[in-house]
């Protein structure tokens, strides 16, 4: 025991070695330059998924660490197969160049998933945390089902010392449920457990791994768990400055990522309940915004209204944060948090109804063109996306819907229209395919199709070409009256009018036409 301990610490101390950055003039950057002291053997880092964090996180490590070899590994053969590719799985602006100076090279994206988790030092774990279907904690816990099996994996396969990176989003707590199954398979094998959430925005990714708000690593408070948050923390120090490497416990920086989430959802349904008050009201949620955003305390961020939030995060961490408040016997607080969902399931309601009460109560057997299906502009992300709910409200008063999305494809958008709530976070082979919405949807390459002989638009995503379609045309071109509903307030509504269009705009004051009609059905 005393040597195996003995053993570990030494291999800790050899990898601070080998990862002290070479410090560089490079004063205007203030960071450092991409070498190393190396001992005799590399450092390898093996990223168990190749998605969103995992792919992007891996790349730029790669690139600003090129004495480092990175492995991303992923069942999914296809995956794979497009990471190697010039056809990446995943949009997001900068990637291509990042994947394509590192690849081959320190970075490899791979199948032989044992193979390099075995040769591994640090192994981050990124695979998906679904929110449970069934069972205790159905709709609300989440569903480790595949970070139990990654870290079986891991301890079966195994021949020396391992750091363990949380990296995909989990519970709070996890990181000692995965303790667990690895201290007691560990076949005299040592791990040290570190939690490292990613706080990336999609669109801007690479950007915010180039220059992080922070990173935060957290781990046990014990001389190997101290050791193995500095080894990960001189990774990220050679391009982000020491003082935004933030080091906790493992239980706050599970819990930081929660929180963060929560906190950013939680302006977004501040901003759009205030929305629906503006439209009553008369008032104009935009000014509204920037004077509550001129508040230093408060600051301008999140607070643009919208027809809701989306994206992979945002519900399934509160609808976690709610779970783990009612384990905890915290109903009070709980409550608190489901709010935040429920305003936001409210404004897509809201959004529809709009819609249909403003066309003489039915769109029934009428042409709706959707611009944008992704759930924000930068990227082809398409989970939880505020335009597969009001879709499949259009489509069950019988709408026929024109889908156009500059980055979404239309084998996805049939199946996020076919899918169950939550289907979409678990692996493509196991998410059912129907043909649901496949007559009445009609999905195109362009916004002018999209429109022409539509009765209505509505604009779900803010993509910036849709600021300076050719109004004039689309006009021309709509069924009469022609009606624009714009859930992300792209457009210039007043503009819009003179054109002939009766526009709806979140929180803006209301067209004449819609003063009368009813704001729920």
């Amino acid at each position: 025991m005393t040597s195996r301990h003995h053993s570990y610490s030494s291999l800790l101390d050899g990898f601070l070695v080998s990862l002290q950055p070479i410090v560089t003039s490079d004063h205007e950057e203030n960071t450092f330059c991409y070498g190393f002291i190396l001992p005799d053997k590399m450092v390898k880092i093996c990223c168990i998924g190749a998605g969103y964090v995992g792919g992007p996180t891996m790349a730029v490590i790669a690139l600003k660490c090129p004495s480092l070899e990175v492995a991303v590994v992923d069942i999914s053969v296809a995956r794979i197969t497009a990471w190697n590719s010039d056809e990446l799985p995943i949009y997001e602006p900068g990637l291509d160049d990042v994947v394509k100076q590192c690849r081959g090279k320190n970075l490899f994206f791979s199948t032989e998933v044992e193979k390099h988790v075995s040769e591994a030092d640090i192994i981050f774990v990124s695979v998906n945390t679904p929110t449970k279907t069934r069972g205790l904690g159905a709709g609300k816990a989440a569903d480790l089902t595949y970070w139990e099996s990654a870290a079986r994996m891991i301890a079966d396969v195994s021949k020396s010392d391992k750091i363990v990176v949380e990296k995909s989003t989990v519970p709070v707590k996890t990181a000692e449920a995965i303790e667990m199954i690895l201290t007691h398979n560990s076949k005299g094998i040592n791990y040290q457990i570190l939690s490292n959430p990613e706080f990336l925005a999609e669109g801007t990714a690479i950007q915010d791994l180039f220059h992080p708000d922070r990173v935060l690593i957290g781990g046990r408070d014990t001389p190997e768990g101290q050791k193995a948050i500095q080894t990960l923390k001189k990774v990220y120090a050679h391009w982000v400055p020491e003082d935004r490497i933030i080091c906790t416990n493992l239980w706050s920086a599970e819990l930081s990522k929660l929180a963060a989430n929560a906190f950013l959802a939680q302006r977004i349904s501040s901003v759009n309940a205030m929305s629906a008050l503006c439209e009553a009201t008369g008032a104009d949620v935009t000014q509204v915004s920037n004077a509550v955003g001129k508040d230093s305390r408060i600051g301008p961020k999140f607070l643009n209204a919208s027809v809701g939030f989306g994206g992979s995060c945002f519900q399934k961490d509160i609808l976690n944060l709610v779970y783990i408040c009612e384990c905890n016997g915290l109903p009070e607080v709980a409550s608190y948090w489901k709010q935040v969902i429920k305003v936001n399931d409210y404004q897509k309601s809201r959004f529809v109804n709009r819609m249909v009460s403003s066309m003489f109560n039915t769109v029934s057997g009428k042409k709706i063109a959707v611009l944008g299906f992704a759930f924000k502009k930068d990227t082809g992300d398409t989970r939880e996306t505020p335009a597969i709910d009001v879709c499949k409200g259009l489509l069950g008063d019988n709408a026929h819907l024109s889908i156009y999305d500059p980055q979404v494809t239309q084998e996805q958008i049939q199946r996020d229209l076919s899918m169950e709530k939550f289907d979409w976070d678990h692996p493509t082979h196991l998410q059912p395919m129907s043909s649901y919405g496949v007559k009445q949807v009609n999905v195109v390459s362009d916004a002018h199709e999209a429109t022409k002989d539509a009765h209505g638009l509505c604009i779900l995503t803010e993509w910036d070409e849709f600021k300076t379609l050719d109004f004039k045309r689309i006009y021309d071109n709509m069924q009469k009256p022609a009606f624009v509903f714009d859930g992300r307030n792209v457009v210039d509504a007043s503009k819009l009018r003179e054109i002939g269009f009766i526009v709806y705009s979140i929180g803006k004051p209301l067209d004449a036409w819609l003063k009368d009609m009813p704001a729920v059905a």
